[in-house]
């Protein structure tokens, strides 16, 4: 599997790349939780071990490597499922000077190499939540979610603060994921904008963001994005990040000073993008659960 998507990259001019499962820098997200090493003592700052190589390839993209990818090992403290483990594979790769329509081509041709399929799905999240959850995701107000919630049978997470963005998360998760990308891969696009990550504002209507996700077999695979690359724009999303993580009781991480100054002029525009190794082997194989497809897990390790 790996030879064959290695052959879709490299035949494309890409550049595989290395970047360190251990840094001093994160880069805070609202709902994954990275993992602190105290490699200098107790009393000196922790490094981290990487949730995704994303901050160390975007310092790369910023000194000029073009388009790169890697097998990257990446962690995430407390996530342990069929489809999540604390350690995984991430295939992340950043293509500058690409779109959406041009990331859309390279995921039907990794699909069909390493799955089979043919051909892409694509869909904007009104067009999916509509379908398959009766609510548009752009304009719903809380008191809609929670009753599209009641009416779906979806409850929210006792004791969890409840929010729009909150509950697109759990219908996205327990209604519409599920229901995409059974006959071909799908593509989930047009994020309402407070789900931007660090996708850029569609310029088309400020209420989307170019962000997209796949699905195959109702299984999420990849997610990616047309990347902002400003500088006071990454600052506000990680600013938002960090607040949520206060909001829900967790402790807000630093911000990744190398990677706010790599942003800027130097930072090309492009897409960014990363799927999931282990679910997308999981598919290939037919099993139900990452652990059927690898040697190893955190359990056995």
């Amino acid at each position: 599997m790996r030879s064959s998507l290695r052959h879709v990259f490299d035949s494309r001019g890409f550049l595989e790349v290395d970047t360190p499962v251990l840094s001093s820098e994160v880069l805070p997200e609202a709902y994954i939780d990275p993992i602190g090493v105290q490699v200098d003592g107790p009393a000196a700052p922790p490094h981290y071990l990487q949730a995704s190589p994303e901050a160390l390839m975007k310092r790369l993209l910023a000194q000029g490597a073009g388009a790169i990818y890697q097998f990257a090992r990446s962690f995430r403290a407390g996530e342990r499922g069929d489809r999540h483990d604390v350690e995984f594979v991430l295939l992340e790769w950043y293509v500058p000077g690409t779109t959406l329509d041009d990331s859309a081509l390279l995921l039907e041709s990794l699909c069909r190499h390493a799955l089979g399929t043919a051909g892409i799905d694509r869909f904007t999240c009104a067009e999916a939540f509509g379908l398959h959850g009766g609510i548009d995701p752009l304009s719903a107000s809380l008191a809609d979610w929670q009753a599209a919630g009641r009416r779906l049978g979806v409850a929210a997470a006792h004791g969890q603060p409840e929010s729009a963005d909150g509950w697109f998360e759990l219908l996205l998760s327990e209604v519409v994921g599920p229901n995409l990308g059974h006959e071909r891969p799908a593509l989930l696009e047009a994020w309402p904008v407070s789900q931007a990550a660090f996708a850029r504002v569609d310029q088309a209507d400020a209420r989307v963001a170019r962000r997209f996700e796949l699905f195959v077999q109702g299984v999420e695979l990849a997610n990616g994005w047309e990347e902002d690359t400003g500088r006071e724009v990454l600052l506000e999303r990680i600013d938002a990040a960090n607040r949520v993580r206060e909001r829900d009781g967790r402790t807000a991480l630093p911000l990744p000073q190398k990677l706010i100054e790599a942003h800027g002029e130097q930072m090309p525009e492009g897409v960014g993008a990363a799927l999931g190794f282990d679910r997308l082997v999981m598919l290939a194989a037919g099993a139900t659960t990452i652990d059927a497809i690898r040697p190893f897990s955190s359990r056995t390790a």
